[in-house]
């Protein structure tokens, strides 16, 4: 693994595992946005996110920009909630979306 991707891939895990918290506690319930469908979404990216910096894939920085927007939706809309776990779950994902946005710069 390269050096370099190590904080990002750190993020991305951190995120990766408060999404899906997150999700756990939201699924079978209602809500008025799209969480939990942004969480589902967002462990996705974060999985990929993680495998591309892992292969140091030369698609990577585009890669970790799409990572990043996908997280900033996410916390946009678990933010409106004031579930613990979704605050928590937003905080994650503007962390993660830094850390991708620094890491495609």
């Amino acid at each position: 693994m390269i050096r370099n991707y190590e904080a990002c891939i750190k993020a991305c895990q951190d995120c990766l595992t408060t999404c899906q918290d997150c999700l756990s506690h939201m699924l079978g319930k209602e809500s008025f946005n799209d969480c939990p469908e942004c969480c589902l979404q967002c462990v996705e990216a974060c999985s990929i996110c993680i495998k591309f910096m892992i292969m140091d894939s030369k698609f990577t920085k585009e890669y970790c920009l799409l990572c990043a927007e996908i997280c900033e939706w996410c916390a946009e809309q678990c933010k409106q909630h004031e579930h613990e776990h979704c605050q928590k779950c937003a905080a994650s994902c503007l962390a993660c979306a830094e850390a991708c946005r620094l890491q495609a710069a």
